[in-house]
């Protein structure tokens, strides 16, 4: 294995932009915001998540197909972590964790931002870290989990500095 003492973790980001649309201080916020992110929930190990930016007509195709759900959403995240029944985990340690996919449509994020009230970049970095947290096991299927997980979201976002 890899590991070295005192060695810090690294996080590995792929982001895309398919709408060419994003400006780049923008993109390096959300890589900085996941980094931050991964931190403030202790991951040890390096780790790689792969974020793409699209636009509400791509996101909309991805949410029917995946989902059942034929309209635009905000952020859809795919946990490759996740094994279903009969499925068993392959890790390799000498690999990095990949954590999986989020995708986020840039429209639903400048709709939103406007809609609430709050920066555009609030609302991305919002969308990135909601994706990012399904990606490490949070959901929000219940009210108690909902509670949990939008608490995470207001903290990591409010230590980072993108407050409401």
């Amino acid at each position: 294995m890899n590991w070295q003492r005192g060695r810090k973790m690294t996080v590995e980001i792929d982001l895309i932009d398919k709408t060419g649309r994003l400006a780049e201080d923008a993109a390096e916020t959300v890589e900085k915001l996941i980094r931050f992110a991964a931190d403030y929930e202790n991951i040890k190990e390096d780790c790689e998540v792969s974020i793409t930016i699209t636009d509400n007509e791509e996101i909309r195709q991805l949410n029917r197909d995946y989902r059942g759900k034929d309209q635009p959403t905000d952020v859809l995240s795919f946990a490759l972590e996740e094994s279903g029944d009969g499925e068993s985990e392959i890790l390799d340690p000498d690999m990095p964790r990949v954590l999986g996919d989020i995708i986020i449509s840039l429209d639903k994020a400048r709709e939103q931002a406007e809609e609430y009230g709050h920066s555009f970049m609030r609302e991305l970095g919002f969308l990135a870290v909601h994706g990012f947290l399904h990606l490490l096991g949070y959901d929000h299927g219940t009210e108690e989990e909902e509670k949990i997980m939008f608490r995470k979201q207001d903290e990591i976002l409010e230590q980072f500095g993108l407050p409401r």
